[in-house]
């Protein structure tokens, strides 16, 4: 055989000690995630460790962030996954330096520490702001359902538990019974010295059954019992500015008097998830909420909660806009489902130009013609309605769309994060803030590699 190749052998010992950045290539995004992970704050995380002066040291927590930010980016979100790649892919090696922490560390890190897991993206959009990524021209809100890690076949209706529960209570009498037969029937035949104590295994099922719903049934009581003591509290004027601390959790649906609605629901597996409407279909889900930058798409405020509607969360994030950035944006577009004459009041009392669809425009129909000046007297919604039929309105209006509808095609599509892996609201909303920091790492990435 005269042709040569280049050497090959796989059994070959390294003459010198490699450099583990050599194995990538100079403009890589692990290489990225390496220099990013210098810049941030990780004082928290480390502050855990330093008290635990006993046991085996534990991985370096720059290291364990820095696996969970390029796994995040690249779409690796399940932990025996990230451990699987730290043995078969290269950048996952680099980046943990040739070790393989078990996927059961990878999952408490994330666990342990996701409360520090805003702060990483507040870091991030910081960063992505020095680097003049946002400019707060133009920003738009947006919300997207994002599957829970459970299935809507789990969850049951307050009407239906209290079926259920009458049904496994009258199942229970009857095995009970049929149980203490047997037991008569065998005293009869072998006497009474024979132990017999064993809960049998069907009726121990359904005694565990009947007590996991009983307990779903008390929570979702004591919920709305909550929820409509907190409704007597609030100012039902109109004029009033909506409350715009911080995302409301989940409210069950109730009546008045603090009684669950017979279809509020309570899933046995992610009890804070909710069943939403996705597309033409229902998932059991979380509401993730963004708010993007025009300039380059940059995520300036992100939250997730269980509740599909919009309307109310329109000043948290706001809110969370100024907070981070110490400046409100100067114009906000949002579809009709953020309208309400409260949020167009409030917007416009902090300094914002609000461009908020009221209603779906039907397909062919015409936008009303707009001339001369307002006429006097109009509510929010008709001076909102003639706003977006201007030139103006409609020119702000359409970027709407292009301005947040591809960060989810971006998130969900191109890196295949279509559903969280956590369960509980408080855990959602740490796996979210994780990926909307990795998704403005990504565009720091990008533009950086394009200077």
């Amino acid at each position: 055989m005269s042709k040569k190749y280049r050497p090959w052998n796989v059994q070959q010992d390294f003459l010198l000690p490699p450099s583990l950045l050599d194995w990538l290539p100079e403009h890589h995004l692990a290489r990225f995630v390496l220099e990013v992970v210098e810049e941030l704050d990780l004082g928290p995380i480390y502050e855990s460790y330093e008290k635990q002066l006993r046991g085996y040291p534990p991985y370096e927590p720059k290291m364990m962030v820095a696996l969970l930010l390029y796994a995040y980016c690249t779409g690796v979100t399940s932990s025996r996954k990230i451990e699987r790649k730290t043995q078969e892919d290269v950048a996952f090696r680099v980046l943990a330096a040739n070790q393989s922490p078990d996927h059961s560390r990878i999952s408490e890190i994330r666990r342990r520490h996701g409360a520090h897991f805003e702060s990483l993206f507040v870091q991030m959009l910081k960063l992505c702001a020095r680097a003049g990524l946002v400019k707060l021209g133009h920003v738009a809100l947006d919300g997207t359902k994002l599957k829970a890690n459970a299935s809507k076949h789990k969850a049951m209706s307050y009407e239906r538990m209290k079926q259920e529960e009458g049904k496994l209570r009258e199942q229970v009498r009857h095995l009970l019974a049929q149980a203490e037969a047997v037991d008569a029937e065998e005293d009869a035949r072998h006497g009474k010295g024979k132990r017999g104590d064993e809960l049998p295994e069907e009726l121990r099922r359904t005694r565990e059954r009947l007590q996991r719903i009983r307990q779903a049934r008390q929570a979702l009581e004591a919920e709305a019992k909550a929820a409509a003591e907190a409704d007597k509290g609030k100012d039902d004027d109109d004029d009033a500015p909506p409350p715009a601390q911080d995302l409301p959790g989940h409210t069950v649906p109730h009546t008045a008097e603090g009684k669950p609605t017979p279809k509020a629901q309570r899933n046995f597996t992610d009890a804070d998830s909710r069943i939403m409407k996705k597309g033409a279909s229902f998932e059991q889900a979380y509401n993730a909420q963004a708010a993007v930058d025009a300039a380059h798409q940059v995520i300036v405020a992100q939250a997730l909660t269980n509740q599909p509607p919009d309307a109310e969360h329109l000043p948290a994030l706001v809110d969370r806009v100024a907070a981070h950035l110490e400046e409100v944006p100067r114009k906000l577009s949002a579809d009709a489902g953020y309208f309400s004459a409260k949020n167009v009041r409030w917007l416009e009392s902090v300094g914002v130009e609000p461009y908020l669809a009221t209603g779906r425009q039907k397909h062919g129909e015409a936008p009303p013609k707009v001339r001369g000046r307002p006429p006097a007297g109009l509510t929010p919604k008709e001076r909102m309605v003639r706003k977006l039929a201007t030139k103006r309105g409609k020119e702000v209006y359409r970027m709407r769309k292009a301005i947040v509808e591809p960060v989810f095609g971006q998130i969900k599509e191109a890196r295949g994060i279509r559903a969280l892996l956590r369960r509980g609201l408080k855990a959602a909303r740490e796996e979210w803030a994780l990926i909307c920091a990795t998704h403005n790492l990504l565009k720091l990435f990008r533009a950086t590699a394009a200077a």
